[in-house]
């Protein structure tokens, strides 16, 4: 059984935030479940957008949870991921796993890890090609645009390529 994170990310991220003196900005939306509809509502690049995939990596003695983030615009080549960390799987998490780690609904889960159990782990492209990264802040109806060199600094993820090669 998972310890679950406690609750309201959002101000807990944004109290991290101010703590360590980021640039960044909120903005109130409607709900959309789609990056592409919520990168148009935030005036941001789906590229910029950080999508979060909780997910479970076993095999080979290991059984590990990961945060895993990417750009909005690519796809999560999860066998990578697995052999990075030296597992033989990698599966998205259940939701009852995605709620104890995150504290979050799926789509509102920021690419910050708050639970010891989870593994920050980032694609390199999302922080590549743009100077601000996208994402939604522990809410579906808030996002946060923060500096890349700020996220990097204060959440400090393992960088590894994962992201499906074309």
């Amino acid at each position: 059984m998972i310890e679950p994170v406690s609750s309201n990310i959002h101000q807990r991220l944004l109290a991290l935030l101010d703590e360590q003196q980021a640039c960044y900005r909120v903005m109130e939306h409607e709900a959309v479940g789609k990056c592409e509809a919520v990168s148009e509502i935030r005036g941001t690049a789906l590229g910029q957008g950080a999508k979060a995939l909780v997910c479970k990596v076993k095999g080979n003695g290991v059984n590990q949870h990961i945060l895993a983030i990417l750009a909005a615009d690519q796809q999560a080549d999860l066998s990578r991921l697995a052999q990075y960390v030296g597992g033989l799987k990698a599966s998205l998490a259940s939701p009852a796993e995605v709620d104890a780690l995150t504290a979050c609904v799926f789509g509102a889960i920021p690419p910050f890890s708050f639970h010891r159990a989870l593994r920050l782990i980032a694609d390199p492209l999302l922080f590549e090609r743009f100077n601000e990264i996208a994402f939604n802040a522990g809410s579906l109806e808030k996002s946060v645009i923060l500096n890349t060199a700020d996220y990097l600094r204060i959440a400090q993820p393992e960088l590894v390529a994962f992201r499906r090669q074309s």
